[in-house]
């Protein structure tokens, strides 16, 4: 199961038992901002793309932004294509609603956007459809094994 996953990458940090596993589905970012009681904004979501090489790369995003074309283009060089929903869970480990930056498949190169620096905390999936962790941005940085910043979001419209 994904989370347990999660929960031993995060043991690293002694940060396993602060995930929440919650009554109601965390799935998308509306869900999970209602179910944490938080702006969907703070909501880290991931999003799910292949990598030039084959492989797949995640962007961990604000919740309320979207991946900008030409941003993206101009930071990796191809344009960006997202996973279909059957690719997702044997590409990233995890399965779409519970894709997270912890706890990923080999390979997996993880990206943090500049769209999560608007705030102190974020609340990133924890590999199921119902959980969460409150983290800092620190956290994010130390704790997804992280590549690099880049910024190639742009706010979409709620």
């Amino acid at each position: 199961m994904a989370i347990e996953k999660v929960r031993e990458h995060l043991k690293q940090w002694n940060r396993d038992k602060d995930i929440i596993e919650l009554a109601t589905s965390s799935a998308t970012v509306e869900l999970a901002g209602l179910a944490l009681g938080v702006d969907g904004a703070q909501i880290a979501k991931s999003i799910s793309l292949h990598d030039v090489d084959g492989g797949a790369l995640l962007i961990v995003a604000s919740g309320y932004h979207k991946i900008d074309s030409k941003k993206f283009k101009d930071e990796f060089g191809f344009k960006a294509r997202m996973l279909s929903f059957e690719e997702v869970e044997p590409m990233i480990g995890h399965a779409v609603g519970g894709v997270c930056p912890f706890g990923v498949a080999p390979g997996v190169k993880v990206y943090l956007d500049a769209s999560l620096k608007a705030f102190d905390t974020v609340y990133p999936a924890c590999g199921s459809t119902n959980s969460a962790i409150k983290m800092t941005i620190a956290d994010m940085e130390e704790m997804s094994g992280l590549v690099k910043w880049v910024d190639v979001t742009k706010p979409q419209e709620r």
